[in-house]
């Protein structure tokens, strides 16, 4: 069980992630670097933003102006155009609006694009790597027949640049996750490859906090839905990355670590719908 806000699970590429991030998708740039500073004051270590979102700048100067050693908060960005080139222009892009010296976790934001395409831009991370840009690399909205292509072209990298480890190291899949959206071959496949889970929608945008299994346990623990679902993505193993602008509710997402769901309760809050409330990229054909 994860015992603080900070905790961390260990990557395939060996760099440490902390088990509960702050997400900013669609927060509003005018407003992010204050909702980052209050989650960092309210003890995250994690903030995961986009070059799609437009606000990178302001987890940047949040993260600066934190005083928190810059080792001890981690950050995520992702490319959204996939190929070689915009990934690499992408990776300088999120460095200089950040003013980071490097980003903890760079993603393809999507699996669309071709597969030379999405190849390319995958060789981009590799080399981002290698030139310290970049500590971890991996995916976004990746479905299985996506992670098998990927792993044929790491396999394909290593033989054209020099042998083992010079394909890259998928570290994380980041998906919609929660218990109206399990995923179950995907997380199984992730989970037998090492791929660690990051959780976007965590909360399913507040949609389904009236279900009855939820609020039983929302009442049972003296914790809101939110709660509950953040709590039910963490004792899954995953990662997840709730958003909120309203200072209040970043607080109460970090506020989940004096409880752990049964794996009974696990079970039963866990359905076999499949419903995303957000876009779902991971079952797109391989030559889109």
């Amino acid at each position: 069980m994860a015992t603080t806000v900070n905790s961390t699970l260990r990557l395939a590429s060996g760099y440490e992630i902390p088990r509960l991030g702050f997400g900013v998708y669609k927060t509003p740039p005018e407003v992010t670097e204050r909702c980052c500073r209050e989650a960092l004051e309210a003890d995250y270590r994690h903030i995961d933003s986009a070059a799609a979102y437009k606000n990178e700048a302001g987890c940047g100067s949040a993260i600066h102006a934190s005083g928190i050693p810059r080792d001890q908060i981690f950050f995520t960005s992702k490319v959204i155009n996939i190929s070689y080139d915009e990934a690499r222009a992408t990776v300088d892009t999120s460095l200089a609006l950040t003013k980071l010296e490097y980003i903890d976790l760079m993603l393809l934001h999507k699996p669309m694009g071709g597969s030379e395409n999405r190849k390319g831009a995958w060789k981009a991370l590799v080399e981002a790597v290698e030139a310290g840009k970049v500590r971890s690399i991996g995916v976004s909205n990746y479905g299985v027949h996506h992670l098998e292509e990927l792993q044929q072209h790491i396999r394909e990298l290593e033989a054209e640049r020099g042998g083992k480890g010079r394909g890259g190291i998928l570290s994380v899949n980041q998906v919609e996750l929660h218990p109206w959206l399990a995923r179950k071959d995907i997380v199984e496949w992730c989970t037998s490859k090492g791929v660690a889970l990051q959780a976007y929608s965590p909360i399913v945008r507040g949609a389904r906090f009236e279900e009855p299994s939820l609020q039983r346990l929302a009442k049972k623990y003296n914790k809101t839905p939110a709660q509950i679902l953040i709590r039910w993505s963490l004792d899954k193993g995953f990662i997840p990355l709730p958003k909120s602008v309203t200072p209040e509710r970043i607080v109460a997402n970090a506020d989940v670590f004096d409880f752990k769901l049964s794996p009974e309760e696990l079970r039963d809050l866990e359905t076999e719908e499949y419903s995303p409330c957000a876009w779902d990229p991971t079952v797109r054909k391989l030559d889109e």
